[in-house]
Formats: structure tokens, sequence, C-alpha cells
């Protein structure tokens, strides 16, 4: 059996491991036809795991666990078996965008099948699950230079090459590789945008335009960059905001994952029913005493969505700011620890642990509605976000709806954080959806929950 039984969520890679196989060696083959010397940030990494013995045997512990791990389920050997192996694919990735890929379907046809939009996650799927990769990726010094890492493809990703991947084809390789203009992207991106639509089969015969702030007249729709195509916006009165005053909207285009009452102020987050703990969501900050007992609603983003945050009440921002973390850290319980579906794919099952350690955005905002008063936005990275903008202050007057910031490059979670009574009835029904893992996006702006009183 090579189908993930328990899919990666929001699409970031394909649900068949053979595609996310096959994919690696496509890279494999790219990087022998064409090598070139290790970029710098990435030379200080293997000089930072070469110099520190402990670390050094942890990186190597984490590829040779993989393996043993691996070739104990029918997927057999992992194609990233060593970590400079790694190195050299990962060397590669920083001059290419994420790509979009389609993969062989049922009678012969072609269809979507998820994209590599987790690129250096799909490297790091395996070693990144196991006892020894929580020490690895748990180590600030690994993390400090992850970021440098990052921080490097990004000046790629900001930059015009970096758009090519939204023109060019490539349908020779495997899995094949779409434009991101193509028809068939386009088309579903204009799917994923229509979930919540009552008369979806009419709303996926919009053309991509009709959705997105674009120039469909210019080769490269009018975007500058990877990045400028990433956080692209949504056409003006496309997503209406909700608008009684008992409403709150909800603050990304994302499909709900849960909703947990009477949160504690500090817990055991590392553990396996992943409790949430609001000093370490909130960096420590005094503020967080007061959501003591409170409600969080989790949501996660797709990887073919609007990657922009708004806000989900009227009121000021009161504090935010940014907290770096972990890149590549999952909770060892959802990895191959877990009994009954380890996840190839850690940050999946791994969302609420990440909002203790990712890199996140924490956003004050006091609401005007005195029912709501001070809440809390958390937009939270995963894997390759090497960047959670804000793009607010303290003291700036909100709208409902307003732009709060953004994620850049990658996959993403986020919670709205309430007092100890705030009562609030969610309306996932309105949207034909119900959290979990499998849920499907409710639109940003639109009513996500009423507050009672």
């Amino acid at each position: 059996m090579t189908e993930i039984t328990h899919h990666r969520a929001g699409g970031w890679l394909p649900r068949s491991q053979e595609q996310v196989d096959g994919w690696i060696r496509d890279l494999k083959r790219r990087v022998s036809a064409a090598p070139r010397p290790l970029a710098p940030p990435i030379q200080v990494l293997k000089a930072l795991v070469a110099s520190d013995p402990v670390l050094s045997f942890n990186v190597e512990a984490m590829f040779k666990e993989a393996a043993l791990l691996r070739q104990q389920t029918p997927l057999g050997t992992p194609e990233v078996r060593t970590f400079d192996e790694f190195l050299v694919l990962l060397n590669a990735i920083m001059t290419q965008a994420p790509e979009y890929t389609e993969c062989p379907g049922g009678a012969g046809a072609e269809s979507p099948c998820g994209l590599i939009g987790f690129p250096i996650n799909a490297l790091l799927d395996w070693p990144m699950g196991t006892r020894f990769g929580y020490d690895v990726f748990s180590n600030m010094l690994v993390n400090q230079q992850f970021k440098k890492v990052l921080g490097y493809w990004n000046e790629y990703l900001v930059s015009p090459a970096s758009r090519s991947v939204l023109v060019e084809s490539f349908p020779e390789r495997t899995p094949k590789v779409l434009a991101w203009l193509s028809p068939t992207a386009r088309q579903e991106m204009v799917d994923v945008a229509c979930q919540a639509a009552d008369d979806q089969a009419a709303c996926r015969k919009r053309p991509f335009e009709d959705f997105f702030v674009c120039d469909p007249t210019d080769d490269y729709y009018g975007f500058k960059s990877w990045d400028d195509f990433f956080t692209r916006r949504f056409v003006d009165g496309v997503r209406p905001v909700a608008s009684g005053d008992n409403e709150v909207a909800n603050a990304c285009e994302s499909a709900p994952l849960q909703v947990v009452h009477e949160v504690s102020e500090a817990a055991e987050f590392w553990l396996k029913g992943q409790p949430y703990s609001l000093q370490d969501m909130m960096g420590f900050d005094p503020l967080a005493a007061e959501f003591a007992g409170g409600t969080i609603y989790q949501a996660f983003l797709s990887a073919l969505s609007y990657h922009r945050w708004n806000s989900p009440v009227t009121g000021t921002v009161r504090k935010c700011y940014v907290i770096n973390g972990s890149y590549y850290l999952e909770n060892r319980f959802q990895g191959f620890v877990h009994p009954k579906r380890a996840d190839p794919s850690a940050p999946n099952d791994s969302q609420p642990f990440l909002t203790a350690v990712a890199t996140r955005a924490v956003i004050f905002i006091e609401a005007e509605q005195p029912s709501v008063g001070l809440m809390c936005v958390i937009a939270v990275g995963m894997a390759e976000v090497s960047s959670c903008e804000i793009t607010v202050r303290a003291g700036q007057h909100l709208s409902k709806g307003d732009e709060l910031g953004m994620f850049h490059f990658g996959g993403s979670t986020h919670c709205l954080v309430f007092r100890p009574g705030v009562e609030l009835d969610f309306h996932f029904d309105i949207y034909h959806t119900e959290p979990g893992l499998d849920a499907t996006n409710i639109p940003v702006c639109a009513k996500l929950a009423t507050v009672r009183g």
C-alpha cells in the first residue's frame, strides 16, 4: 500500500508517497546533470553539524533510523538516505520555486495530485518523524541556521526569476510539472476558492481573474515573483465581510481543525494529547493570563488558497510581535510512535503542538464589542514558512476584515484565542464542513461564529 491513508492536509504534498519519491528521484537526476557548489548558508549548516559531535551523531542517526523504520513499511528504502545527500538536494531547491504537479489518474487521465509546495519537507518527511529527528530539529542552533537558509531561498522567491514556474511546464518529469498559470492549475485554484459556494458548479465556471487581482493580458498575469503570486489578493467584493456586530469573521481562508474550551495558561504541549499552552503560544507575554480558561479555534490553510490574514473583529491592535521558532519539529507521538497512523507529513497531526514551538505572529486586538473584548490572532508558520509578516502596528484601529499580515512561501495554520466568558456559536454547517483534517475551506472574512450576549 503506497497511498497515504491518513492524508496530508492542505494539498502541500501529493497524497501518494510514490509521487513524492518520484519527485525526489527527478531532483536527483537534475542535480547530477548540473552540480554546483553549496550555497553559503548551506555550507555553514554543514560545518555546524560537523563541529558538534553530539549533533553530528544525531543527524546521522535520524537518517539511519528513518531508513530502518521506513523499510518496515511497504514503501521500502527512503530516497534521501544521508545528511550529505540532503544538503545537495537542499542546495538545488535554493534556485527553484515550489511547483504544481499532476499525476496519472483513472482511465489514463491526468489529474491533480497535490503539489510539492513543501519541497524541503518532502526531503525531511521521514527523518523529522524519528526520535533523533526530534533532538535535531529542537536544537536552537540548527533552527537559527535553517532560518538563514530559508532567508537565502527567500531572495530567490521574491526575484523575477522565481516566476518561471508560473509559465513553464515539464510534462516529461515525474510527477508531471505544470505551469501555475496553466488552465489545469488555474481551474484547481478556482475550485478551491469555490469550496463553500452554494452553487459550486456555477462558481467553478468563473475564470481565475474573477477571484484574484491579476492582469490576464500579461504572460505572468502581472505577478512580479513567486512570492507575489503566492500572496495574491482577492478581487474586491469576492469575500464579503461578516456584517453583524455580534459576528466574528474568519481570519484566514482556511479549513477548521478544532475548537477547544477551557484552555490552560500553561500545559505540557509535547505530550500525546497536544494540549494548548497559552504562555508558550504567546511567548510568555503577560497578557496570556487573561485567556486562561478561554477558547481556541484552530484552522489550516490550503496550498492553493489565499495566504493573508484579516481581522476577525473591529477594534484596536493592543500589541503585536513575531516569535522565532522551529521549522521542522513535530510532536513525537504523531510520527512513527503513533500506534495507528504514523504521519510522514509531520505538520498535519502536529498542528496544535506547532502553536507553541513554530515561528508565529501574535496579534492582540481589543474588540469594540464588550462581549468579546481582548482577543488574539496567532498565525503559525509550518515547515518552509520563512516569514510571518505583520502589516499592522500597536495602537492601529481596525475594521473587521482589514488585513493583518500574511504568510510567505509555505503552509500554515492559525488560531483565534478568546477569553473565558466569551460564548461562541460556530457556524461550520453553513459551509458544509466539520472540523478535522478532511475539512474544507471557510471563506476569509465570512461569518465564522456568533457571540452570545
